[in-house]
């Protein structure tokens, strides 16, 4: 397999799950516009924990892009990792080469509230995929060269050591949230050593950008001060979040798809497990106030907010909320060691390409 992906194999076939979602569309965009005769399957739920015109979005810009890929192909299946029997279909019919989970129930609060949809799609839709992994070996078939997870800075829990190291430990999840992607990184693990499927869980650090999920902070800050409503800064302005622009993102799975872990014998006979964990993210954290600041100006250059708003007006610090953690800061010199991976885009570019964004997919919603 190619280590480099403009060298990618022609007619290469991945199966991208959460296709529709923020982080998945946008590999998916990425794929089909750069990787030459690319044959991308999307497998998505399309729920209805946001709104569901936002995924249909995404998927229109998928389908423009398909048609202007030329050799390139594109299919989507509307369904849930957690049916094991359309998961283990799909597996077969489409034989992927390189498989990318990114099917998830995401969102801290919310599993406060929702434990159901978490243990369903995290638990038993991950134990599917693992599953039709480990059987795309069977007859003798080459089967899936490579499993790429989406983790979370969440699993780090209350650690007070940053930046967040990949050899801390991580037994003490906060949220139900961080455990079952805790539960997910250990079920990989376990897969890759007794079935020898290389695997790569890559924990994601907040990620931001255009048509982005309502429920992160700065989309939701943003419809907030539209309506002229007051914004909560949590633990009294004193969070710090690691800020990824999504195009850092997608730049860092497509690297880490192309060079899955190496199989090796280890003395026992049996499979050294295959399987690497990285944290991604942007490597340097900042002050969730200060970030509030400039996507305030940036909204302001947009149009989306008045010349004359008055942002201090609609700031109220609050305690920290349950389930979440003052600081998330990623060390990221494994990934930049292994792959050469470094994030390139400053936070108020990533924000004035989100502000303008808004700008235009809300306009006549405003109007």
């Amino acid at each position: 397999m190619a280590v480099n992906g403009q060298e990618a194999e022609n007619n290469m076939r991945i199966l991208v799950t959460g296709a529709a979602g923020f982080i998945g569309a946008n590999l998916v965009l990425s794929l089909l516009k750069k990787r030459k005769g690319v044959q991308v399957l999307g497998l998505d739920s399309m729920n209805s924990y946001y709104d569901v015109s936002l995924k249909e979005y995404r998927l229109s810009l998928i389908d423009e892009a398909a048609r202007q890929a030329g050799e390139s192909s594109w299919s989507f299946v509307k369904g849930n990792i957690a049916d094991k029997n359309l998961v283990m279909r799909l597996f077969r019919d489409f034989n992927p080469e390189i498989a990318v989970n990114l099917a998830a129930q995401a969102g801290v609060r919310y599993s406060i509230t929702n434990p159901d949809a978490y243990i369903e799609s995290n638990i038993t839709g991950f134990f599917n995929i693992l599953e039709a992994c480990r059987h795309s070996y069977d007859g003798g078939n080459a089967g899936v060269s490579h499993l790429v997870y989406a983790s979370s800075s969440s699993v780090y829990g209350e650690a007070s050591k940053t930046p967040y190291s990949i050899d801390d430990r991580t037994d003490f999840p906060v949220s139900l949230y961080a455990a079952t992607k805790k539960s997910d990184e250990m079920l990989a693990h376990a897969y890759s050593k007794l079935y020898d499927i290389p695997a790569t869980g890559l924990r994601f650090f907040t990620v931001y950008g255009p048509a982005g999920r309502p429920d992160m902070a700065y989309f939701g800050f943003t419809d907030k001060l539209l309506a002229g409503k007051k914004i909560e800064i949590f633990n009294f302005g004193r969070c710090m979040r690691d800020f990824t622009y999504i195009d850092d993102i997608v730049e860092g799975i497509m690297l880490v798809m192309d060079r899955a872990p190496e199989r090796k014998t280890g003395v026992d006979g049996l499979p050294v497990p295959p399987h690497k964990l990285y944290n991604i993210g942007k490597g340097r954290p900042e002050n969730l106030l200060d970030f509030v600041d400039i996507l305030h100006q940036e909204l302001v250059r947009a149009g989306v907010l008045p010349e004359d708003f008055d942002f201090s007006s609609h700031i109220v610090h609050v305690p920290m909320q349950p389930g979440d953690v003052p600081v998330t800061y990623a060390d990221t010199e494994a990934l930049a060691r292994d792959f050469h991976y470094t994030p390139a885009t400053d936070l108020r570019t990533g924000l004035r390409r989100f502000s303008e964004w808004y700008a235009d997919y809300y306009k006549d919603k405003r109007d």
